[in-house]
């Protein structure tokens, strides 16, 4: 049972009980990212998540890590384009420790002068490890064309000289303008009950003011981008992708399962072709990331630089014949089946019931989406909605493709990089 509140500052409190379950998985939802900051903030928010592990007024950095492992708990954070996220996983009678221990992180961190030098190696090691990983650096790189000169292109984890400049007041001050009632959720799914744990928020999240500086965001604008960039690379990294779907489309459905059939699973046709059939790549996948207002269709794989040119023709082909040819009804259902099946299996867990559920308040407005309902709206999907979304989608005008490797433009002629 799905249970909604909200507090007088603006605060959301939503609860689902999961019968059986002797656990709760309780997350403090921060409507903040990295779409968030002005240019020369880049990264702040991450740099935020990070210190507000770092101690507070009344916990060390050590302390607050000795009292969830000494219930056996787990605690973490993690910040997206969007929104930051506090987290932990106790046990049910544990829960007003957990909502007190997040509570004070949010409230009474410290920002401790010392604290933040360190924090900030870190963070300037974190980027390095980035950049020394082209498979994961790519996309950050794929994305800053993407969204060309919008904040969604900016990498979540900020650039060295970003980083390296934030002072502790201009912490603080982006903090209090950002981590206000409007834009705090408080979700927790498993063994809870519902009143006792809007009386905890009450009493935890009380001070917190009810909004701040007023925002508006525009979407971005998505134009045509080819770029090969030639780098020392055992491998040839590619990704290419085109506009998608925002997260409350009413045709998101049918774009999850066109993913599920382009290069979702292993059964994909982008992985039977490239991988299985012709032995071009370890790994090739697609993925639909969605914000509250865009979205972007991702297709990524790694190779040599010898087998890149026949990579891109094998996946341009399957983009168009998506286009062209309706799928059939057995690898539709087939599509249908995984996405309700990894669904159904993701709820067992309470961390994805949280998720969940604190992902359809933040973007969808709407808890009330059940199981039962996803999976009708799967199974509603026709391959005239999938044919008609790739027709849509898959257009030239929206692609983005970046190449990087031992590779030259001229290996990739135009006539290659057209989708038909």
């Amino acid at each position: 049972m799905i249970q909604r509140t909200t507090l007088d500052n603006g605060i959301r409190v939503l609860s689902e009980k999961v019968p059986g379950c002797h656990s709760v998985s309780l997350g403090i939802w921060v409507n903040n990212g990295s779409r968030h900051e002005p240019a020369e903030f880049n990264g702040i928010s991450h740099f935020i998540e990070h210190m507000l592990f770092k101690g507070t007024d009344r916990r060390t950095a050590q302390r607050i890590a000795r009292e969830i492992d000494s219930v056996g708990g787990v605690l973490n954070g993690f910040t997206s384009r969007e929104f930051s996220c506090y987290f932990v996983k106790v046990l049910f009678e544990k829960l007003p420790l957990a909502m007190d221990l997040l509570g004070d992180l949010i409230c009474h961190s410290r920002f401790d002068f010392d604290e933040i030098e360190k924090e900030r190696r870190v963070i300037l090691q974190e980027i390095a490890m980035i950049e020394d990983s082209p498979e994961e650096l790519i996309h950050d790189q794929f994305f800053d064309g993407f969204w060309a000169g919008h904040p969604l292109g900016r990498p979540v984890v900020g650039t060295q000289t970003s980083v390296g400049s934030f002072t502790r007041q201009q912490m603080l001050d982006f903090m209090s303008s950002r981590y206000v009632g409007k834009n705090l959720a408080v979700v927790a799914a498993g063994c809870v009950e519902h009143p006792e744990l809007v009386k905890l928020v009450q009493e935890t999240l009380d001070s917190i003011p009810a909004s701040g500086p007023e925002e508006v965001h525009e979407p971005p604008v998505v134009q045509r981008r080819i770029e090969v960039v030639y780098r020392e690379l055992e491998q040839t990294h590619i990704c290419l992708g085109i506009e998608g779907l925002a997260q409350n489309h009413p045709e998101r459905y049918g774009v999850y399962l066109l993913n599920t059939i382009l290069g979702g699973n292993m059964s994909s046709r982008l992985f039977q072709r490239v991988r299985e059939d012709l032995g071009l790549a370890y790994s090739i996948y697609s993925y639909h990331h969605d914000h509250s207002d865009c979205g972007s269709f991702v297709v990524s794989a790694g190779t040599s630089a010898e087998n890149a040119p026949l990579l891109i023709r094998t996946v341009f082909q399957e983009l168009t014949r998506l286009r062209h040819e309706a799928v059939s009804e057995q690898e539709l259902q087939s599509a249908k089946d995984c996405l309700k099946g990894s669904m159904i299996l993701a709820l067992e867990s309470t961390d994805n019931r949280m998720t969940r559920l604190a992902k359809n308040e933040l973007f969808l407005r709407d808890i009330g989406i059940s199981l039962e309902e996803s999976a009708r709206l799967i199974d509603a999907v026709t391959t005239e909605l999938i044919q008609s979304l790739a027709e849509r989608l898959f257009v030239n005008e929206t692609l983005n493709v970046l190449i990087v490797g031992r590779v030259k433009r001229a290996d990739f002629p135009d006539v290659d990089l057209q989708i038909g």
